[in-house]
């Protein structure tokens, strides 16, 4: 089976790192966690850049920076009131990471992190956990009535329904995201594949554009959506 060539995974390997070649039964297993590390070291780097060019009055890169922090911040505290700045840095980070992992596959040789299973579930892992620590935090013991229901009779059969339907939005933000960027990445290569790179995949990647971002966006839509009913009362 012909796999895709991954830029980094070829490096690795030339320099020993045999595993993170792309031949069969190797490399393939581990590029999602070598352009995880690639985005992240971007991120380690724009913010140590971002942070030395600081001013009381932003100039270009930190204007921007401000506008985008700035509108996620607006977008989260509208959905959840002022108690939403405490995990908002949390939701800019998911947006952020997100959308960045999802634009890099468009890139010829490099791949989306999150085409992969085990990335997107880690991310609803975390974002799963947090929901519950935010619920207790705000009301203690008291938060498992979130899951009890209205009616106390019927407590112990809403106790099974609640639990599978936070069960599920773990598998809803991991597949969702998973399959629309894996099904990009499929798309992309096989057009790269026909036509090189050059105008028969454009129409593609502008598309592939617009659904990075709007997965980002939903990803962060919905932990934002979990993370204020882990703060509403049980009713």
């Amino acid at each position: 089976m012909e796999h895709h060539y991954y830029f980094f995974n070829e490096i690795l390997a030339a320099l020993g790192f045999e595993h993170f070649g792309q031949y069969p039964g190797h490399g393939i297993h581990y590029t999602h966690v070598i352009y995880s590390w690639f985005v992240m070291i971007i991120f380690i780097i724009g913010a140590v850049l971002l942070a030395r060019g600081i001013k009381l009055l932003p100039e270009k890169g930190q204007n921007i920076m401000e506008i985008i922090i700035g509108g996620l911040e607006d977008f989260v505290v509208e959905i959840t009131g002022p108690e939403g700045r405490t995990f908002f840095p949390f939701i800019a980070t998911i947006f952020l990471y997100v959308f960045t992992c999802n634009l890099i596959g468009l890139i010829p040789g490099f791949f989306s992190p999150t085409a992969s299973l085990n990335t997107t579930l880690s991310l609803a892992l975390s974002t799963f956990i947090l929901t519950h620590i935010i619920g207790i935090k705000y009301h203690g013991v008291k938060y498992i009535k979130h899951f009890l229901g209205p009616v106390w009779p019927l407590a112990p059969i809403m106790l099974i329904i609640e639990l599978i339907g936070h069960l599920a939005r773990v598998m809803s933000l991991s597949v969702r995201l998973f399959g629309n960027i894996f099904g990009k990445e499929k798309i992309l290569g096989i057009l790269f594949g026909l036509a090189g790179l050059y105008l028969a995949p454009l129409p593609i990647l502008f598309l592939g554009i617009l659904v990075s971002f709007i997965q980002a966006v939903v990803f962060m839509l919905l932990a934002t959506i979990y993370f204020a009913g882990a703060m509403e009362e049980a009713h």
